[in-house]
């Protein structure tokens, strides 16, 4: 038995994962939003803000119920040199798979799912 072409995107498939990455970036925006509210009224003895927006960490891929997902975090810079970093409560930095699938294998696996999966382990399920 041969494994599916995973090369091969199906449309709808693509466009969940595109509305996927867009509802994640538009949160994570929101985020970063309110996070740099916090320090608006910060400036340097130029006028300048302390704490400002500056490009996007490199890009990442996490696993989701849907697929692999590409996401960007956004992410600052302090110009004061006190350190402060932003961090998203929806994308902590070293996530990689989401936590849906976390807890959806250990089911799948309980329920005997891996045994009739191309190249699991054979035997009876039970």
């Amino acid at each position: 038995m041969t494994q599916p072409d995973t090369g091969a995107t199906d449309p709808l498939h693509e466009l969940l994962r595109k509305g996927a990455r867009d509802l994640i970036a538009k949160a994570v925006e929101a985020e970063l939003s309110t996070f740099l509210e916090q320090y608006a009224d910060k400036t340097l003895e130029d006028g300048r803000r302390v704490v400002v927006r500056n490009g996007y960490l490199p890009e990442r891929t996490v696993q989701t119920g849907i697929g692999d997902v590409e996401i960007k975090v956004p992410r600052v810079r302090d110009r004061s040199g006190d350190g402060v970093t932003f961090s998203s409560a929806l994308l902590p930095p070293y996530l990689k798979r989401a936590r849906s699938i976390e807890e959806l294998i250990p089911w799948l696996y309980l329920k005997g799912l891996h045994r009739r999966l191309p190249g699991g382990p054979v035997g009876p399920a039970g």
